[in-house]
């Protein structure tokens, strides 16, 4: 693979243009085809909590050879985790999976906007970034009325919405 596009976030950092998603990838062979997919030259990997293949990534790290900084790695908060302490807890539990000590971006999986809980649970990402845990924050598959509510009631903008196309 060639030299990567970067893209740049609002806060100042930037990722990789390609990266490198493991939904549906099990843990059993996440290691693996993650190690694949750095050996081909890939150096952003989306994982999430929810995908259950955590592990799978920071050992594919670790057995890598390369620099943490080396490697962009995304994860996001599972859906029975909103609010502020669960999400704490959750980042927490997510960290020790992958054997980081911060991870590149974290994400909101989903609103889920009948719990009412998405503001709340965005105030504890702000706190992790705070704390340079995560060094960006972002959400997945929020509308703009989602994304309009965290800005109004938090005044940080997410750096990106990843969502799902065909």
């Amino acid at each position: 693979m060639t030299q990567q596009y970067k893209l740049k976030f609002n806060d100042g950092h930037t990722m990789p243009q390609l990266g490198f998603g493991l939904w549906q990838v099990p843990n059993a062979q996440a290691a693996d085809v993650v190690g694949q997919a750095i050996q081909t030259g890939y150096r952003m990997v989306d994982s999430a909590a929810a995908y259950g293949n955590e592990e799978g990534v920071g050992s594919a790290f670790r057995s890598s050879g390369l620099a943490r900084d080396e490697l962009f790695v995304t994860t996001k908060l599972a859906n029975p985790n909103h609010g502020y302490d669960e999400a704490l807890w959750a980042f927490d539990e997510s960290l020790a999976r992958l054997g980081f000590d911060y991870v590149d971006l974290y994400l909101i999986h989903w609103p889920r906007p009948w719990e009412d809980r998405y503001v709340e649970t965005w105030r504890a990402l702000r706190r992790i970034k705070e704390e340079g845990l995560a060094r960006s924050i972002g959400v997945s598959n929020f509308t703009i009325e989602h994304l309009q509510r965290i800005i109004d009631e938090t005044g940080v903008v997410p750096v990106l919405n990843q969502i799902e196309l065909h």
